[in-house]
């Protein structure tokens, strides 16, 4: 199956469409707000310019998806800029504040998002939406780099001091992970109209198959995800923590002070 461009979609196709890439642009744009605020507070130099690279590569990604949004008639106003709070589907891992000056924290949110998105690009790359497939290796190159990236410090972090904080924010931010799956009111069509080639349960397997092992071999201790109790809040319905509402309001504080004619363009080297 091949879907033709935006300006032959059926409804039932572009509803399809719409939710797949809202989802996916939302979680990278707030992952990457989220990481800009490490910008010169990383333990490091090195960490530092990294996760200055990883915060604009997801801006990029957004920026990518987002685009494939106004071909389909959105504006940069709608996507982004004054868009309802409450329309944002990302999951309520990337809207998570930091706990103050915890590295683990940082660290953990990235391995954790970090393989859930490499397995989410993997299954987009025979994707019926051409736009899409289009789109995914240079998406699935980077992201490659986050993870490598994440698992490197994880290790580091394993050990002596460290080990406590790295076990404290895998029991706080690991019930948000599991919303990175929840499935929308389109899955069944996602996969159906071949978008997506595998649904979300099975790529909530895969992700944990990869993550407990590893995190396991680190001598952290996994919640059973079956006995997890959700947030309320998923994201991918629309509802989110109070956090979100207090970032959404900072990045588009500019926006609306300036009152500016032409929107402010997200920029990124997708």
């Amino acid at each position: 199956m091949s879907l033709d461009g935006p300006d032959s979609l059926t409804d039932r196709e572009q509803a399809a469409v719409e939710e797949l890439l809202f989802r996916m642009a939302d979680d990278e744009y707030v992952v990457a707000e989220r990481y800009i605020e490490w910008q010169i507070y990383a333990p490091t130099l090195e960490s530092d310019l990294a996760i200055s690279n990883i915060a604009q590569d997801e801006f990029g990604h957004a920026r990518l998806w987002y685009d494939l949004l106004q071909d389909m008639g959105y504006t940069e106003q709608e996507c982004l800029w004054e868009r309802d709070p409450k329309a944002w589907t990302h999951s309520t891992l990337v809207e998570q504040p930091f706990d103050e000056g915890d590295w683990a924290d940082v660290i953990v949110r990235s391995y954790l998002y970090d393989v859930a998105e490499n397995l989410r690009m993997e299954v987009l790359v025979d994707s019926s939406y051409p736009p899409i497939a289009d789109r995914v290796a240079k998406v699935l190159a980077e992201e490659r780099y986050h993870r490598e990236h994440a698992q490197s410090w994880l290790e580091r972090l394993s050990g002596g001091e460290h080990h406590e904080k790295l076990q404290a924010a895998v029991d706080r931010l690991f019930p948000y992970a599991l919303t990175l799956f929840a499935a929308g009111p389109h899955e069944e069509d996602i996969v159906s109209l071949e978008l997506r080639t595998e649904r979300l349960a099975d790529l909530r397997e895969e992700w944990l198959d990869i993550v407990v092992p590893f995190l396991e071999s680190l001598d952290v201790v996994v919640p059973e995800p079956d006995e997890v109790d959700l947030p309320e809040a998923t994201g991918r319905d629309g509802s989110h923590t109070d956090a979100w509402f207090d970032l959404q309001s900072e990045f588009t504080h500019t926006y609306h002070e300036l009152e500016l004619e032409e929107p402010i363009r997200l920029r990124g080297e997708g």
